[in-house]
């Protein structure tokens, strides 16, 4: 992953509710593909309305979405995250996500904000009343929205995610960087309980138990 640099831009309102992982990318967009090039199918079935809100000018490079609730539900598909990280979005700002697609945002770098709802339809109405250009700025070190008109608004994320987050580094990453401590543990468990890694190391066979 790379590491989550503060994202600023104008914030695209698509204020919906339960938009669901088929509706940001459909199943047949991800047989037989890999995680590149599935920007330009996001949401295809809403672009087909010219009034969408990603089709407007004004918000067609929009590298944050303000959302409805219960955004990502439906179907555990990661190919969801990786279209809005394709079609250049780095965060979306919701009242709440699905349980699945909330967890993989964070396994691929996209960050997810929960907000009150009254507070990202006034988000949006700072957008919509700038015509488009207010621009908007999530910092994840910092933790706060800053809107158009420069308020700040604090959201909370995990500490072990926003770690994970700011330094660009997977579960296996971050695991590692206890390295010292997990070898340590192991070298007293080790002295404290040797049969139970004599026993371990004793049948290395293919098929042992």
């Amino acid at each position: 992953m790379q590491k989550f640099e503060p994202v600023e831009g104008v914030a695209a309102p698509m204020l919906r509710a339960n938009v669901d992982t088929d509706l940001i990318i459909r199943i047949e967009r991800l047989v037989g593909t890999g995680r590149t090039g599935l920007g330009q199918h996001a949401f295809e079935q809403l672009r087909a309305d010219p009034d969408f809100i990603l089709n407007k000018p004004a918000y067609a490079n929009s590298p944050i979405l303000l959302a409805g609730p219960n955004f990502g539900c439906g179907s555990s598909r990661e190919g969801a995250v990786w279209a809005l990280m394709g079609a250049g979005i780095a965060c979306v700002i919701a009242p709440s996500f699905g349980d699945i697609f909330f967890a993989n945002c964070f396994q691929n770098g996209l960050l997810p904000v929960v907000l009150p709802e009254a507070e990202i339809r006034a988000l949006a109405r700072e957008t919509e009343d700038s015509q488009g250009v207010g621009r908007t700025r999530v910092d994840l070190a910092r933790q706060v929205v800053v809107t158009p008109s420069g308020r700040e608004v604090p959201f909370a994320v995990d500490a072990r995610r926003r770690e994970a987050m700011l330094e660009g580094l997977d579960d296996v990453a971050l695991t590692l960087k206890r390295q010292a401590e997990i070898l340590d543990w192991q070298a007293r468990d080790r002295g404290a309980r040797p049969w139970a890694w004599n026993s371990v190391a004793a049948d290395t066979s293919p098929g042992a138990r």
